[in-house]
Parts: structure tokens; C-alpha cells; sequence
């Protein structure tokens, strides 16, 4: 409202508002272009499951035998049903690859559908689309490579971290720049700034939604996706994942293990070195001693005085 505004046109005379992130020029253009892509990854999905629904609506159950129907085998199955052509079992046998071969009866059975034209006709245009999406994208990767040229070692250092390929380095790259650690003080304003941390909401002594605050979505986006992408890996990452899921939930842990991969980022981008799990305790250990220490805390509370010995040393 009105006070507000002057009360920060007051702070900001006296210097005590500082500026807000804004990074150079050739990345920001750079992320022009991350930016871009996702969006265009999103419109060739969006164009698969469009297929997907005009082959169920026309009983071709073609997922129930392939898994994945856009790959190589999947799109001569479909351009050659998009032409109107009537597969035989020796026709099917040569556009299959691999393990696929084994499954010429059941895949056979499942083109067996009711194919109408408007159904072709359909598929033609999605596909047709889906095709340009794919180029286009291939040639937006192709220049987001050429702007990250200068900064190879960086995306190398990020595409260390566990969850994280190739493309969710630049994305992360052209998000925070390459002197994240000039930018912001501390981790903590990092991850403010990101709009990973947990909300401050209390009032007259009572505490609130703590829900993250809004940040750059962006990033946002890419860490928790790296987060769900080690739901089953035995590192640090995924040991906290697991531990924050079975307390709080699926998507509370996305956030929270998103927390801790910007954390390790900022580390990583300060001290200029790669990620490491030699020096974190793997498996059982943390959570050993964090059990331990529960306990212990518990027999002190009732006044004993404990005192603990390895198993190899009591014997």
C-alpha cells in the first residue's frame, strides 16, 4: 500500500535495500533459450499423449506390448499405419528391433483395432507436428551447447551431482549464473531467492503455513525434478528423500531434498570442485546415529548415566 511503497523509498535513499539478482546479458539470453526448450518439450508431450488418445480411441491397445511407442520400432509401426498399410506378420517382423521380435503375435493382435480415416487423418497431423517440435528442438540444443562453450567446466562440475544430466545443467546454469556465490552471501539467500526454503508465517506467538515463498520457478522445477530422480539412490541425496517421504510425503520431500541439492550447488560453485560422496556416510550410518542418540537422550532424562562400548571392544 502507500506506506509501504514510501517506507521502502525511504530505505532505499539510505542505501539499506540491496539490488536484486540480475545477470549478465549473454546469460540471460541464455536463459531466452533453457526456457524456451522446456516449453517446447512440453508441446511434443503434449502431442504424444494426443496419439495416445486417438490410438485408444480406436482400440489399437498398442502400449500394452511396447513401452515406449515412439521408439524406433514404435514410429515405423505408426507412419506405416498413418499410410493405411495392412500389416502382416512378415512385415511387422522387419520394422521390429531387438526383443520386440518376440512379440509379433501380441502386437499383431493389438493394431487389431477399428481404424476409421478422421483416426489416420488425426494421427497424421499430430504426428506431423510432433516432427517439427523435434527439429526445432534439436536445433535449440544445438545453440544452448554453443552459449555454453565458455562455461564447460561448470556444467560439468553441476552434471556431477547425482539426478542431474546434461540438460538440467544448463537449465540450472542459465538460471544462476556461473558466480552464484558473488551473488548471494550465503546459501540461505540462495535458496530464498530460489524459493526452496520454508516459509516464515507467525503471528502473536502462532505458527502458521510454512510453505515455500515464491522464487524463480524455473530452477525450482529442475532441482525438484532431480530430487525425484533419486528416489531410489543410495547417496545422501536419496537417504534424505526417503527419510523426509515417509514422514511428510512425496511432494514435501521433492522440496525439501531440492533444499539440499542447492545447498551442495552453492558449495560446489564456491569452492569450485565436484560433487563427492566419500566424505558422507552411506546406507545406515546416519540414521544409526541419529537412533542412538534418541535413545541416549532418553536414559539420561531418567538418570542413568550411560556409557557406551563397540561390540569388538566390550569383548
Amino acid at each position: 500500500d502507500m506506506k509501504d511503497a514510501q517506507w521502502l523509498a525511504s530505505l532505499h535513499r539510505c542505501g539499506l535495500i540491496k539490488g536484486s539478482m540480475i545477470p549478465p546479458e549473454h546469460i540471460r539470453d541464455l536463459r531466452d533459450l533453457t526456457r524456451y526448450r522446456r516449453k517446447l518439450v512440453q508441446a511434443a508431450t503434449a502431442e504424444k499423449n494426443r496419439i495416445h488418445k486417438v490410438l485408444q480411441d480406436a482400440n489399437m491397445k498398442l502400449t500394452t506390448s511396447i513401452s515406449d511407442i515412439f521408439g524406433v520400432s514404435g514410429r515405423a509401426i505408426l507412419v506405416k499405419v498413418m499410410n493405411g498399410e495392412v500389416l502382416d506378420e512378415a512385415e511387422l517382423r522387419s520394422v521390429l528391433k531387438t526383443k520386440l521380435k518376440r512379440k509379433v503375435a501380441e502386437i499383431l493382435d493389438a493394431l487389431n483395432g477399428k481404424l476409421r480415416l478422421h483416426h489416420r487423418q488425426m494421427l497424421t497431423e499430430h504426428w506431423e507436428h510432433l516432427c517439427f517440435l523435434e527439429q526445432r528442438i534439436e536445433t535449440l540444443e544445438a545453440r544452448i551447447e554453443q552459449q555454453l562453450a565458455p562455461y564447460a567446466e561448470e556444467v560439468e562440475r553441476i552434471d556431477s551431482i547425482p539426478g542431474i544430466d546434461r540438460q538440467a545443467a544448463a537449465s540450472i546454469m542459465a538460471e544462476m549464473g556461473p558466480n552464484v556465490a558473488d551473488m548471494f552471501a550465503t546459501d540461505a539467500q540462495f535458496a530464498s531467492w530460489a524459493g526452496v526454503c520454508p516459509g516464515n508465517n507467525e503471528s502473536a506467538g502462532k505458527k502458521k503455513s510454512s510453505k515455500t515463498m515464491k522464487g524463480n520457478k524455473h530452477l525450482k522445477g529442475t532441482l525438484c525434478q532431480a530430487a525425484m530422480a533419486n528416489y531410489r539412490s543410495n547417496n545422501r541425496i536419496g537417504i534424505h528423500y526417503r527419510h523426509i517421504r515417509k514422514r511428510r510425503g512425496e511432494r514435501k520431500a521433492s522440496v525439501a531434498t531440492a533444499h539440499l541439492i542447492l545447498r551442495i550447488l552453492f558449495a560446489m560453485m564456491r569452492d569450485k570442485v565436484s560433487y563427492n560422496e566419500n566424505d558422507v556416510p552411506v546406507g545406515g550410518g546416519t540414521s544409526q546415529e541419529k537412533t542412538l542418540c534418541h535413545y541416549l537422550k532418553q536414559l539420561q532424562a531418567m538418570g542413568y548415566d550411560v556409557e557406551l562400548k563397540a561390540k569388538d571392544q566390550a569383548s
